[in-house]
Parts: structure tokens; sequence; C-alpha cells
């Protein structure tokens, strides 16, 4: 795997091959943050990789700039792999080992990016449980974005604030946004003409 942008644009990270990981294609990493960069300066945002893993998309967000990522995982392995990694580039990278879905029970922030790459045989009810949790708990920003990886045998689309979906080979990126009703839009914005 490797960074495809920012100060460390270009390096390549191997992962040790016993961890229990699918790490994102480069590709597919590629046209996620192509994606991204439409929405968002990452300079200064707050990141939260759920199932983190190698830790692939935090380097991603630190490198562009984003100065507090958070990653979460269950395995100590990759818990230890990512601040041994976010130490040798010197990345602002936490890496917490903890359940995903105790972390979200417990979360008190809130992030500007979420993104969760959870096991692609995990339940398609937990996989709904991501969305809901992070919702529920506000643990996203109300201008942010939630990004959950999953194959297409997984749908998502059905979810409240399910935003839009993209497709890449077997990977499936879905996305969410907090749905603003259009009335109080038009409401606040006939108030600021006053």
């Amino acid at each position: 795997m490797r960074i495809i942008s920012g100060k460390h644009k270009g390096k390549r990270i191997q992962a040790p091959k016993k961890l229990p990981v699918r790490p994102t294609t480069d590709m597919a990493k590629e046209a996620l943050f192509n994606i991204l960069n439409n929405y968002f300066n990452f300079s200064g945002l707050k990141i939260l990789e759920l199932f983190a893993g190698t830790g692939n998309i935090g380097y991603e967000f630190a490198s562009r700039g984003s100065n507090a990522v958070v990653a979460v995982d269950a395995d100590m392995g990759c818990v230890a792999f990512i601040k041994k990694t976010a130490a040798e580039l010197d990345l602002d990278i936490s890496a917490i080992k903890s359940d995903t879905f105790k972390y979200l029970e417990r979360c008190n922030i809130s992030y500007d990016i979420i993104f969760a790459d959870p096991p692609y045989d995990l339940s398609q009810e937990d996989f709904e449980k991501i969305a809901l949790q992070i919702f529920e708990n506000k643990i996203l920003d109300e201008e942010g974005m939630l990004i959950i990886e999953h194959s297409k045998h997984t749908k998502l689309d059905h979810l409240i604030n399910f935003s839009f979906s993209k497709n890449y080979g077997g990977t499936v990126f879905s996305f969410f946004e907090f749905d603003f009703d259009e009335e109080e839009i038009e409401k606040e914005e006939s108030e600021e003409d006053f």
C-alpha cells in the first residue's frame, strides 16, 4: 500500500502479513479521495477511522494535513503497527484498541469525517448499526461525512442520512451526510434576507 498524496506522497508502507486485514486497494483509495477533495479541505479536520486495520486511510488523511486522526481497531497487532508507522512518519494519529461498537457507545467527540471499513462478512444488521450509532450518538459533525466501505452484497441505501454510493470493482463506498430539511433551509435563507 502507498500514500497517494500530501507530505508523504508515494511512500510505500509494508504491513506484516500476519495482520487480520484486507486493506482498501490503492485504486479504490485514490477514487475515494478524489471524491472527498470536492467536499473538504483536509487541513485541520478531525478524522475517525473505524476497523482501522493497517491504518491505510488514516495515513492518507494525516499526510494531507488532518491533524487529529483517531484509528480504532480490536486487534492489538493492528494497533501496534499503526502506532509504530505513525511515529516513524511523524503523523498525528492516535491508535486505540477497542471493539468499534463499544467505542461508538462511549464516544463523546464529534468528527468531520468518519471512515469505517468493517470485514465484508459482517452482518447486514451490524453494518446498519455502525451508521445508526454514529448518527444517534452525534459522533459526526453537522457538516461532516460518514463513509462505509462494503461489498456489493451489503445494501445501505435505505438508511437515514444516506447520500450516495460509488462502486470500484468489488468495493462499494456508501456516503452519509446529515439530511437537512429543505423547508428549514429555505426558512433560514429568508430570515437572512432581512
